[in-house]
C-alpha cells in the first residue's frame, strides 16, 4: 500500500506542484493551505506531513503542537532560514527535521524516502539510474558511459540526476528551474537552456549523442526504452 503524505504550505502553486510530483513517485498525497485545513486531512492518517512554519492562522509550530496530539507521524518542517533551536526545543524540532527554502525536488524525495517504509517498487529510490551504456550514482555523485568517467558541474549533475530519474516525462524550464534550483531561488530559468546545451556537448563528445531531447514547444526529456541495467 503506498504511503501518504500530508503537503501543508501557504503557497498553492508550491502545494500542488509537490503532489503532482509525489504522485509520480507512487505516493498518495494531500494538501492544505492553512492550519485548520491541515487538521482537516488529518483524518486520512498521513504517514509523512510537510509542514511550512509559517503556516496562516495557528502558525507552523503550535499546529506541529496539535497535530502531534492527533496523529503519530515523521513531520518535516519548510522554512526560509535555518531554525532558532532555542525557538524551536519546546515542539523537539532539530535541524535535521527542518528543509530551507529554496529546496531541490529530488533531495526532497529522498529525504522522505529516508523517513517511510518503502513498501513499493514504485517509492523506492535507486541511488543508481541507467539509461543506454550512461551510468549515474545519485550518492556517489558520479558519471560513466560504458566505464568512462564523464565530468559536470553540481547543476549539470543535478538537472541530468532530475532528468534521468523521471525518464520518459517532459518538463519545461520553469520546472526544470524549480527542481534542480529551488523553488523560490532567485534566478531565471533561461539558465535551463544553457546548462542543457553544455550537458549535451559533454555527452556527445564521449557518447556520440546528446541524450536529452528537446519536445518543441513544450521541454526537455531523456527518452529511456524499457529497463535499464545496473
Amino acid at each position: 500500500m503506498a504511503s501518504t503524505i500530508l503537503i501543508v504550505d501557504k503557497e498553492p502553486m508550491l502545494t500542488d506542484l509537490l503532489s503532482e510530483h509525489f504522485k509520480q513517485n507512487g505516493y498518495l498525497t494531500y494538501t492544505a493551505n492553512t492550519g485548520a485545513q491541515a487538521l482537516e486531512q488529518l483524518c486520512h492518517k498521513p504517514d509523512l506531513i510537510l509542514l511550512d512554519i509559517n503556516t496562516p492562522g495557528t502558525g507552523g509550530l503550535e499546529l506541529c503542537k496539535q497535530i502531534r496530539s492527533h496523529v503519530v507521524c515523521p513531520i518535516l518542517f519548510l522554512t526560509d532560514h535555518a531554525p532558532d533551536q532555542g525557538q524551536y526545543n519546546e515542539v523537539q524540532i532539530t535541524e535535521e527535521d527542518c528543509i530551507i527554502k529554496p529546496f531541490r525536488l529530488w533531495e526532497l524525495t529522498a529525504r522522505i524516502a529516508a523517513c517511510l517504509p518503502q513498501t513499493s517498487p514504485e517509492q523506492q529510490t535507486s541511488e543508481v539510474v541507467t539509461c543506454d551504456g550512461l551510468r549515474m550514482d545519485l550518492s556517489a555523485r558520479t558519471v560513466s558511459y560504458n566505464g568512462v568517467e564523464l565530468s559536470f558541474s553540481k547543476r549539470e549533475f543535478d538537472l541530468m540526476a532530475f532528468l534521468l530519474s523521471h525518464a520518459n516525462q517532459v518538463f519545461d524550464r520553469e520546472r526544470l528551474y524549480e527542481a534542480v534550483w529551488g523553488y523560490d531561488a532567485e534566478g531565471s530559468s533561461s539558465t535551463v537552456k544553457e546548462h542543457i546545451r553544455k550537458i549535451r556537448a559533454k555527452l556527445k563528445t564521449i557518447t556520440g549523442r546528446d541524450y536529452i531531447e528537446t519536445v518543441w514547444g513544450v521541454g526537455y526529456k531523456i527518452e529511456k526504452q524499457g529497463k535499464s541495467e545496473e
